[in-house]
């Protein structure tokens, strides 16, 4: 017979298991590789870090975008974000990445990274003084335990700024 637990009891529970899920969740960021930087994106932020697929390249676009790639029968735009960012090309092995950006921000956007580094929680990471004349994509740096440095990416801004909108050369 099912063990019976009052309604006061059930909502409790439920409150602390929708708690812990949501500080699990705002607690996670993802890590990736760009280059020699190591750059953390909010989860909520991107929508899905898969192999990279075959890439048709566009003609007459900057060097930084790659071309489109079909992904599950959707065209998404890739941008080498190492390029991007003018710190040289992604590398291509089999260990880069895409980074598709979240669907809220309605882009059809992909980033290409050299390696997914897994995920990283923000309270082990000391923030510090972020450097003067910073993008405005750059929502934050940290150091890490073991002396790393971390820029945490601000997609909703990146898919705004100007530069990253004009791939035509």
């Amino acid at each position: 017979m099912a063990q019976r637990i009052s309604l006061r009891d059930y909502q409790r529970e439920l409150a602390e298991r929708l708690r812990d899920a949501d500080s699990a969740r705002s607690a996670s960021k993802l890590g990736v590789q760009v280059g020699a930087q190591s750059w953390l994106i909010d989860l909520a932020e991107a929508g899905e870090v898969i192999p990279v697929p075959s890439i048709t390249a566009v003609p007459l676009t900057r060097a930084w975008f790659r071309g489109v790639a079909n992904v599950r029968g959707n065209l998404y735009s890739v941008v080498d974000f190492a390029a991007f960012l003018g710190a040289g090309t992604a590398a291509a092995s089999e260990q880069a990445r895409l980074v598709l950006l979240g669907e809220r921000f309605r882009s059809a956007a992909a980033l290409l990274v050299d390696r997914s580094l897994g995920l990283r929680n923000p309270a082990q990471l000391r923030a510090r003084e972020p450097a003067s004349g910073r993008q405005t994509w750059l929502r934050a740096e940290y150091d890490d335990e073991a002396g790393g440095q971390w820029r945490e990416l601000d997609v909703a801004d990146l898919v705004r700024h100007p530069e990253f909108l004009t791939v035509a050369t």
